[in-house]
């Protein structure tokens, strides 16, 4: 591994711990040439499961793509970048333990959506406008309402 910092290819770990539920390894390094520290992740590797697309076309599952539209809905939420790395490991874990090689990308927003609707319903109705794509604010609306009945219930308004 080269060392972010001098690009030198010389580090030695200094410890490792499972992560992410243990579907990552977490690895302290530290670069023997400049004798900074970072840190790495091993991670199964990305391609073997394809995403099947709303239109039927296929694509590799990229974590990126997902980490990426989880920051969006959270940004500004307060949700710790631990919560959003449970709700990947969440994800990840469910999708490769069901599918083997390929995965409807509705599942996996169905998925997304369960989890960020535990954690902040802002956050969730941010994904949700996204992944559902609504066409107007009565599709909208009609999202909201069962959450809106619940919270007057609860008292939450």
């Amino acid at each position: 591994m080269k060392c972010p910092f001098c690009k030198k290819d010389s580090d030695k770990v200094i410890d490792s711990r499972l992560a992410e539920e243990g579907f990552a390894i977490r690895r302290r390094r530290e670069c023997i040439r400049c004798h900074r520290r970072y840190t790495t992740y091993e991670r199964r590797e990305e391609g073997s499961l394809r995403v099947i697309k709303k239109d039927g076309s296929r694509e590799n599952y990229l974590r990126d793509k997902i980490v990426s539209g989880i920051n969006k809905a959270c940004e500004k939420r307060p949700v710790s970048p631990q919560k959003i790395d449970g709700i990947i490991a969440n994800l990840e874990r469910e999708i490769y333990d069901k599918f083997e090689r390929e995965v409807p990308a509705k599942k996996i927003g169905e998925i997304i959506m369960r989890e960020l609707k535990k954690l902040d319903k802002v956050a969730y109705v941010r994904f949700a406008s996204v992944y559902r794509d609504f066409k107007d604010i009565d599709e909208f609306i009609k999202e909201l309402k069962p959450m809106l009945s619940h919270s007057y219930r609860k008292g939450l308004h």
